[in-house]
Formats: C-alpha cells, structure tokens, sequence
C-alpha cells in the first residue's frame, strides 16, 4: 500500500505571521506521518521559519526552484539553499509556473535531476489545459510531460518522485475533474511510467491529484485506486481545511 500524501500550495499567499499562526494550529492535530506524509510548500522567503517551528507529523517544502547549484541567476533559488534551510520537498512544473514565467518539459528535467542529486522530494505537476482536452489531448499532453520529465531519470530514483495530476482547468476555477476523470489520468500516468521502466516501478509511484479539491469531495479522489492523495491551493491554506484534507487521506486509505 502506497503511503497517502497531502500537499498544501500556499503559491504567494501569507505573511510570516500568518504562516507561522497556520504551523502553531497545525502541528498537534495532524495525522501521525507513518499513515500520511502532510507538507507544505511556503513561499521562499519563510521556509527556514516554518522547517523551525513545524511539528513531527509536518514536512516543508518549497515551490520552486533553478537546476543550477549556483550561478548568475538573480532572484532564483538553488537546491543546495533549499537543503540548507531543511526543507524535504519541492514542487516541479506546477502549470502556473509552465504558462507564465517560462518553465518548459526541458527545465522541468532539469530540476528534476537537480532535486534528486540534492536528496529532496520532488513533486512534479503534469496536466492539460481546456483546449487539449476538448481536443483529446489529454493523454498526448501526458505522455509527453512524463516522459521528458523523466529522461535520464534511473530506475532506483523514480519511487522517490511523487506525480501531481492537475488539470490545468481545473486549477483555482471552481471546477473540478470528477473523481473518474481524475483517476483515469492519474492511472494512464502510471502506466507510462511502468511502460518506461517496470510495473512493480510504477506501482511504488505516488500521484496526487489537484484542481479546486477541498473537504467536501475529498473522500470522492480518495478513494480511487490510483489516486494518492492531493496537491490543494485554496484549500489548504486554512488549518481546519488541511487538517480535515490529511484526515481524509488516513481514513480513505486505510
């Protein structure tokens, strides 16, 4: 059994307060973390406030960063100051970073090897915009994102990455992916990945799925057999919220 995953994206949204006000309610009513992994990727700037002050049962992560380990990139983020700052996941690809400051397949590879050289999770997103979808592209889009994301990625590695289905019209507009449309992709992604290395590869896999999730149709995601949890955006930046999201995920799973 694969072990559920809850992802908050808090994208650029609270003040250290606030962030550190969300950690302090938190941190004593989340699921204990041999049933769920519960994260939250938080702005750059209050990382090394949040991996300070979280709880046993709550791991970091950012939502960005470059491939390099260092160089003339003014205003980007390496891995190594990621590691420094203790965080252990980061999210990779995320649509809106594809659609409005440039990130391609290509640096998507790219920072994917960058993660996995500097030992952190990386969460990778991959989905269709509306237009493919209506164009039966759905799975087209998906084959290619994965499989690029992947090249040059070793078979040992490749459990350690966690997969975020997110379709990208379905990303903070109110609709929703019904849960079998979700599973669907999210099945088709694993099989890709067993066709590129082995089932018994693909079956360790973890993928999430994103798009205007909350607590109302959560258990809906849950309980599909291929889905693993939830990268969430609105959701989860209020604590009852995310808590009751990593509540869903040990009770639908177990």
């Amino acid at each position: 059994m694969r072990k559920p995953i809850m992802a908050g994206n808090w994208k650029m949204n609270k003040t250290r307060d606030e962030a550190l006000q969300f950690i302090y309610a938190v941190n004593k009513s989340l699921p204990n973390n041999e049933l769920v992994d519960t994260v939250v990727c938080a702005p750059a700037i209050i990382l090394r406030d949040l991996v300070k002050r979280k709880g046993d049962d709550l791991r970091i992560g950012a939502q960005n960063m470059h491939f390099d380990d260092n160089g003339a990139y003014t205003g980007e983020i390496s891995p190594i100051m990621l590691q420094t700052t203790g965080v252990e996941y980061v999210i990779i690809g995320h649509s809106e970073r594809r659609a409005m400051f440039g990130e391609t397949d290509e640096t998507v590879n790219l920072k994917l090897l960058a993660a996995l050289r500097h030992n952190l999770n990386p969460i990778v997103c991959v989905g269709e915009t509306l237009e493919e979808r209506e164009n039966n592209l759905t799975n087209t889009t998906l084959e290619r994102q994965v499989l690029k994301s992947l090249k040059g990625i070793p078979a040992l590695d490749v459990p350690s990455i966690v997969f975020a289905y997110e379709p990208v019209w379905a990303i903070g507009t109110g609709k929703t992916a019904s849960a079998q449309i979700a599973e669907d992709a999210c099945l088709y992604i694993r099989e890709l990945i067993a066709k590129l290395y082995n089932k018994a590869i693909s079956e360790e896999v973890r993928i999430q799925y994103g798009g205007s999730v909350k607590p109302s149709n959560i258990d809906e995601f849950m309980a599909m057999p291929d889905i693993d949890g939830a990268l969430v955006g609105g959701a989860g930046l209020e604590s009852e919220s995310f808590i009751k999201l990593c509540e869903a995920c040990v009770v639908e799973k177990k």
